[in-house]
């Protein structure tokens, strides 16, 4: 089963009882498909970003339930059937799996088996499925090596032209000396 959250935007012109009529027909699609609600929410009417079939306004519900995926579309169907609901969105909230079992992003970080972070406090840890955002900037905070205990070439941002240790073939040439060329050249 998912957590999933319904946003509907009703027609405005709907009297209560009207309106109360269609949001009961949403959820009880959900509970005839195997899912149970957690909360409904109304939110009022409130302006719209733009018109939706010549309306300016909109009754909003929030809606929370516990559904399969498999039974989704059948529910988004019959909202696409109804002359009441202007718009609706069917956003996933989490995943949910056995109560035993750690969730991804403890594993990732390293949770311990006693719930504790191993590696709370460690600049740049980054769960594996952090947004890019996140992860960035989680690295830039991170704090930088102490200048004084630090290689002056390895903090440059540039190392691809670093020859400080390496010789280049150049070098190698001159440092042959003219007998080495000759033979080079035979």
């Amino acid at each position: 089963m998912r957590r999933y959250e319904l946003m509907l935007l009703l027609r405005p012109d709907l009297e209560d009882d009207k309106l109360q009529a269609a949001v009961e027909k949403v959820t009880r699609a959900i509970v005839n498909a195997g899912g149970s609600l957690s909360k409904v929410s109304p939110w009022g009417k409130r302006r719209l970003a733009y018109d939706i079939k010549r309306h300016r306004e909109a009754s909003y519900f929030l809606i929370h339930f516990d559904i399969e995926p498999s039974q989704v579309r059948e529910i988004e169907r019959g909202m696409l059937i109804s002359e009441e609901i202007l718009r609706h969105l069917v956003t996933v909230l989490e995943d949910r799996g056995p109560a035993d079992e750690l969730a991804p992003a403890a594993v990732a970080r390293g949770v311990d088996e006693d719930g504790t972070d191993d590696d709370a406090g460690t600049p740049g840890a980054v769960p594996a499925d952090a947004p890019a955002a996140t992860a960035i900037a989680v690295i830039a905070d991170a704090p930088e090596e102490d200048p004084a205990t630090s290689d002056d070439e390895s903090n440059d941002e540039d190392t691809s032209n670093d020859t400080s240790d390496d010789t280049s073939d150049d070098e190698v040439e001159s440092a042959a000396g003219p007998a080495d060329e000759e033979r080079a050249e035979a």
